[in-house]
């Protein structure tokens, strides 16, 4: 078995204004060893993924039906887990987007990708299935990261719609870890509280109030993940939570499970069995 796990930003500093940065994964398991799946909970982001090596499926939790993803795929934010199925040569090279990116790039709503994904392709034709035919069989990690810049570049110097103030209001979510006033921020964005909502579901796909949790608990997962010996109490309250109560809420929410099951089920995931843990 071998891995490779890469996070970084992009070296062209243009598109900060539109990407946060990009993510690697390469597991590679041994034909003896049946890859174990991924139980994905949700993230406060919009993604470009791209598959070069063996097919990725997944299931939504509790589900039974597996779908296949195509070579790239552009992802919504869920706020329901997913189960993940790689095959024994797994390659996923991520694209996270600053919130409103792919609305602005592309003028889709992001309504229509709550819990959903649509092929890159369906998007963006010829251009990204260049891309995927650039990346399948060349393991140069410099060569396939200058090909999804080059396109990133691109599609960025061609903006279907500018920055506005409520652009900012999702950026400033990202940072928070507690309350937040939605009257504050409708102000600052120039638009009264329902102007606000709706503008906002449109750009980020659901609401402030649950991109803002899902902020929140993305971060304590991401806290426990890097010191594991941390008790939920201290991480929850650290991240902005009233009590341990209220961050079990949202963990059975967002994950269908209890905090210490699903410890014990994330126990189980694939960098888990290289020794790695979720960063």
């Amino acid at each position: 078995m071998k891995t490779m796990l890469h996070k970084g930003q992009f070296k062209h500093q243009a598109l900060a204004e539109f990407v946060r940065g990009y993510e690697i994964f390469r597991f590679v398991f041994d034909k003896a060893v049946s890859p174990p799946s991924k139980y994905h909970v949700p993230r406060p982001e919009h993604s470009l993924t791209f598959y070069p090596r063996d097919a990725q499926r997944f299931s939504f939790a509790g589900a039974t039906a597996i779908t296949t993803y195509p070579k790239a795929v552009v992802n919504g934010i869920y706020n329901v887990p997913i189960i993940r199925y790689g095959g024994h040569d797994f390659l996923a090279i991520r694209v996270v987007f600053q919130p409103a990116a792919i609305f602005r790039l592309t003028g889709i709503p992001l309504t229509e990708l709550a819990n959903s994904f649509v092929d890159a392709e369906a998007i963006w034709n010829s251009k990204i299935r260049q891309v995927s035919e650039q990346l399948e069989g060349n393991d140069s990690l410099e060569d396939m990261v200058s090909s999804i810049e080059l396109f990133l570049i691109q599609l960025t110097n061609s903006v279907r719609i500018k920055h506005q103030a409520i652009d900012s209001a999702s950026q400033y979510l990202l940072q928070q870890r507690g309350a937040f006033s939605l009257d504050h921020l409708a102000d600052q964005s120039c638009l009264s509280v329902r102007q606000f909502i709706r503008n906002f579901e449109a750009r980020i796909g659901i609401s402030p109030k649950q991109f803002a949790r899902i902020v929140r608990f993305d971060k304590a997962y991401r806290m426990h993940n890097l010191d594991p010996l941390l008790d939920w109490f201290s991480v929850a309250i650290d991240c902005g939570y009233y009590d341990h109560q209220h961050f079990s809420k949202d963990c059975k929410n967002f994950t269908f499970l209890n905090p210490n099951a699903f410890s014990l089920l994330d126990q189980n995931a694939p960098e888990r069995h290289f020794g790695l843990h979720y960063l």
